[in-house]
């Protein structure tokens, strides 16, 4: 089996989504992926009870892809193997007006999560330069500049002590039109499509080249976009849970060494007070 799933975007690379299969599979049946995700959901679990306790660091999840590329599926099946109580999901749709009377990333700003906590975000700060730009909302000058305003934005995260980790769910035009069409005829999700996700596909290629172009110009070596294969559901799952348990990883640690300590003074507290 590959060590990494998902495609982890280098810092200035030129990304042409037509060189990666959102078919992949990474050789494996979906009885095989099932298997090695269980584990990895169960170490998510115990990373995040170690991140909450020990205080030190929040955990941002950013999720993109188009119409039906599953972001609430990820929430429901990978990320719901973290407690509720320590994490947030945040939606982002059409901007308010009050939100349209900021900045255009004062309302993810509002929404990133504190110290203990993971934040997800489904959909971002990144429609700024998405749906904005390929709608025109705003003049080419105006989304040009964000791409360095994003990456300082996130960049202030992770001097806060934010582990920023985003998930490009990359489906095929086929396998889309599959899926909103399998929703329109289930009366119980037919709600979930609307004239506008038909309007949607029809700029296909131009969301293409920026969801390119965002990929390129915002994945850095200490925020990471992670492109995921999204056709076939349950190796989705497995990419993004295993990129989640290689990025919480590495303050495990740290995270461990603290929970002692702060053991070792609740004990001695307590020794104390029965004495």
């Amino acid at each position: 089996m590959p060590d990494d799933y998902a495609f982890r975007v280098p810092a200035r690379a030129n990304v042409r989504l037509c060189e990666l299969d959102p078919q992949a599979n990474g050789g494996l049946s979906r009885e095989q992926a099932a298997a090695a995700l269980a584990p990895r959901l169960t170490e998510l679990s115990e990373l995040q009870e170690q991140l909450f306790g020990a205080g030190q660091h929040a955990l941002l999840v950013v999720l993109q892809g188009r119409d039906a590329s599953g972001k609430d599926g990820v929430i429901r099946r990978v990320l719901s193997s973290f407690s509720p109580q320590g994490m947030q999901v945040t939606a982002f749709g059409v901007p308010t007006a009050e939100e349209l009377a900021h900045d255009f990333l004062w309302r993810e700003h509002r929404a990133v999560p504190r110290l203990h906590m993971v934040g997800v975000f489904n959909r971002s700060h990144y429609e700024g330069v998405l749906v904005e730009r390929v709608h025109e909302l705003v003049p080419k000058h105006v989304w040009e500049r964000r791409y360095s305003q994003i990456n300082a934005f996130e960049e202030l995260l992770i001097a806060a002590n934010t582990i920023v980790v985003k998930f490009f769910l990359h489906v095929s035009r086929d396998e889309q039109l599959r899926r909103l069409h399998d929703r329109e005829n289930d009366p119980l999700k037919a709600w979930k499509v609307s004239a506008a996700d038909w309007r949607e596909r029809e700029r296909w290629d131009d969301y293409e080249k920026a969801y390119e172009d965002a990929l390129s110009a915002c994945s850095t070596a200490d925020a990471p976009w992670y492109v995921v294969p999204a056709d076939h559901k349950w190796f989705r799952d497995l990419a993004v849970g295993d990129a989640l348990v290689n990025a919480m990883r590495p303050y495990r640690d740290a995270w461990r060494a603290t929970l002692l300590e702060m053991s070792r003074q609740r004990r001695a507290e307590n020794e104390a007070i029965e004495q």
